[in-house]
């Protein structure tokens, strides 16, 4: 009969194919281990308030409009069959957590930094939240997948990506999404504390 730690090896080498790693998340009541997603494309697991629940130790943070967006991505992502875990992580990561420290100003709705490489190519405008946010999903599947759109198109930058498909993971977002090489483990990161908020 195996042993128990061949098969906890085993349990975790079967999530991690799977699309998911694994981070254990403890306190003084339990220890839990928690599938935090890789893969782009699949359904969330968080709930709306236990998205932007992160937002209340979020000092500067507009944790108002962070509830307002929670519906909206997990409706947008829905969708187009994206994981809305993974892109409102991309979301607070891309915004600083609503507080757009960077050329992307808040009026803009555009909060994933489409279009944005200078302070004089900012990005691109969208005229309300779920337009910015339809963008964001629209782009994010571009990268992750070879599916056509299934909502009329809202991201101006789409037909750009090319392949269309070659990041299905968020490790594939660091390099080509954005030059940073530490691009997806700081996504990661962002979706561990939301995932130990959500506890």
């Amino acid at each position: 009969m195996p042993s128990f730690f061949l098969m906890r090896k085993l349990f975790f080498l079967l999530l991690l194919v799977s699309g998911y790693n694994l981070v254990v998340i403890a306190n003084d009541f339990n220890r839990q281990i928690i599938n935090i997603p890789i893969q782009i494309m699949g359904e969330g697991q968080l709930a709306p308030q236990q998205l932007y629940a992160i937002f209340a130790t979020a000092l500067g943070s507009d944790a108002q409009r962070a509830e307002r967006l929670a519906a909206i991505y997990i409706e947008e992502a829905a969708a187009e069959g994206v994981n809305h875990d993974v892109a409102f992580a991309q979301m607070i990561l891309e915004t600083g957590y609503l507080r757009f420290a960077g050329v992307v100003r808040p009026y803009m709705n555009n909060f994933c930094g489409l279009g944005a490489v200078s302070a004089t190519k900012n990005g691109h405008t969208f005229p309300d939240e779920r337009s910015g946010v339809r963008a964001h999903i629209q782009h994010l599947k571009a990268y992750a997948s070879t599916d056509s759109l299934r909502t009329p198109l809202a991201d101006p930058r789409y037909h750009f990506v090319s392949p269309r498909g070659k990041a299905p993971t968020v490790d594939g977002l660091a390099g080509t999404w954005a030059q940073d090489p530490q691009y997806a483990v700081k996504l990661k990161s962002v979706l561990h504390r939301m995932y130990s908020y959500a506890l």
